[in-house]
């Protein structure tokens, strides 16, 4: 017989935490959400601040509920199942859609790494000089290094004091001059337009924050929690742990998502004060957003949103190569795990080293990096669409979730996700013709 006591340690144990250390059950939810904010999505946010001002701060608003939606979805699926989307998708649907969809994800995820890692170095030439190719190396290795040679319970906590460095754009934003009144009036009733290069923008706004490569991440993270803990088991085998997961799952989603959200906000928000107002109206590159920003908002600023691409960019590269090995690992039944040794997953870390690798020798190249991510950010909004579509179909099939199978309210939200999605897809490509 177990005494009261025993069994609320392992009550507590699996359920991630006591009930008064709710940061501690912050894991998966809040690093996906703030890999999210990568220096090439801090390029995005900031062209589409320097471009329209306060007309775009908008969409964050609008994305964030259906972001939040479809990322409990992903993280359901891997806690219930035990299992990744991709090792999901080859259990129930055809292999040439497993194929296709690993493939271009693995496509996109190198290229922007590529783009990340090009942004990083470019980011701390302009603090303190040097050359930019020397700078992409050592961020690429050591990215690398501490992917393959920190278990994952640790590794994790090194992620979780990342995400701080996205608050340096919070913190940009209150160092130069606000007119507040105009920004709730932008946000709030924002001057729309039909015209093709606003539609591109908020197209690559949705891309940007809702992304394929965060769907495999936290699914797979889920299932990384679930194992490092020997009390824990799938959900579908142990319903008894459902209740204290859902909401640790939520909570940590919503969260992450509203991080994510509120740093995408601000980075428009500084350079639609700085750069817009000021007619620098053309942003192509984080770093090139950086440099903009010193002349009109001072030498602190443009600090602490340097520091601040070096910072997401050692979030995000971990991430963008570790959701391609689990998509790869699972679609090939390899062994998967970031708490294994080296020795022990060799084929799940060689794609970590090879899509890593690859993404810095492409800096080397004479690829047009802004080319490049242009076409990554086509790529995964063709993808997007599908996965988005597969997982719902999932999560809404007792196979795999057993009694867990999505609730209504979260059916309409990821669904309505999914059409916005495929109407962003629709409106990219409609403007590419007119373009």
């Amino acid at each position: 017989m177990q005494t009261f006591n025993e069994k609320l340690v392992k009550t507590t144990a699996i359920s991630g935490g006591s009930k008064d250390s709710w940061v501690k059950k912050l894991g998966p939810g809040l690093i996906t959400g703030a890999a999210d904010d990568d220096p090439s999505g801090i390029a995005t946010y900031s062209q589409a601040g320097a471009q329209f001002g306060f007309s775009m701060l908008w969409t964050v608003l609008f994305t964030y509920p259906l972001m939040v939606g479809i990322q409990v979805v992903s993280a359901r699926i891997g806690r219930v199942s035990g299992h990744g989307l991709a090792t999901n998708i080859r259990r129930h649907y055809p292999a040439w859609l497993l194929y296709s969809i690993v493939g271009l994800l693995l496509i996109a995820n190198t290229i922007n790494i590529a783009a990340d890692v090009a942004a990083m170095g470019e980011a701390l030439k302009l603090l303190i000089g040097g050359r930019t190719h020397l700078y992409a190396i050592g961020f690429g290795i050591v990215s690398l290094v501490l992917q393959i040679f920190i278990p994952y319970r640790r590794y994790v906590r090194v992620l979780k004091w990342l995400t701080l460095a996205l608050l340096a754009y919070v913190a940009t934003a209150f160092v130069v001059h606000t007119p507040w009144i105009l920004v709730l009036s932008g946000t709030l009733l924002p001057h729309l337009s039909w015209k093709p290069q606003y539609i591109t923008t908020v197209v690559a706004v949705f891309g940007t924050t809702i992304s394929p490569y965060l769907f495999f991440w936290q699914a797979s993270q889920e299932v990384e929690e679930q194992q490092i803990n020997p009390q824990a088991k799938p959900l579908i085998e142990a319903p008894d742990q459902a209740s204290s997961n859902f909401r640790r799952i939520k909570l940590d989603t919503y969260i992450g998502m509203g991080f994510s959200n509120m740093v995408a906000f601000f980075i428009m928000l500084t350079t639609a004060v700085t750069l817009n107002l000021h007619g620098v109206t053309d942003i192509q590159t984080s770093a090139q957003a950086a440099t903009a920003l010193r002349p009109i908002a001072g030498e602190f600023s443009f600090w602490l949103f340097s520091a601040g691409i070096i910072g997401t960019g050692l979030l995000a590269i971990p991430v963008l190569a570790g959701s391609a090995a689990y998509a790869m690992a699972g679609a090939f039944k390899w062994k998967n795990s970031l708490e294994l040794e080296p020795l022990g997953a060799k084929r799940f870390y060689g794609i970590i080293a090879i899509s890593t690798l690859i993404g810095v020798a492409l800096c080397f190249t004479p690829i047009d990096p802004i080319k490049a991510l242009y076409w990554s950010a086509v790529i995964n909004g063709i993808i997007s669409v599908p996965i988005m579509a597969l997982m719902m179909l999932m999560a809404a099939r007792p196979e795999i979730m057993g009694k867990f199978v999505i609730t209504s309210r979260l059916k309409i939200l990821g669904w309505l996700c999914t059409g916005v999605m495929a109407v962003a897809v629709i409106a990219m490509f409609w403007a590419l013709r007119l373009s």
